[in-house]
């Protein structure tokens, strides 16, 4: 089974470690994380990975905070 931990602030990051660390008992899991990139500074995004304890996202969608106006 695949399953995709979707996080991009910080309570989100909260949410997943705990649901990742789980997975690890299950051989048949396959737990991937994707950042959205919301947060895309040291001490908004990889500081949690290191606090957390959590690995580095397979997939980092890089949406950053730039403008979400649609001209």
């Amino acid at each position: 089974m695949k399953v995709f931990l979707i996080a991009g602030a910080r309570p989100n990051f909260m949410k997943i470690a705990p649901i990742y660390r789980a997975s690890l008992a299950y051989r048949d899991i396959d737990c991937r994380i994707i950042h959205t990139g919301q947060h895309y500074d040291h001490e908004m995004s990889q500081a949690f990975f290191d606090e957390l304890a959590i690995p580095a996202p397979a997939y980092h969608l890089g949406s950053g905070s730039g403008s979400r106006i649609i001209s």
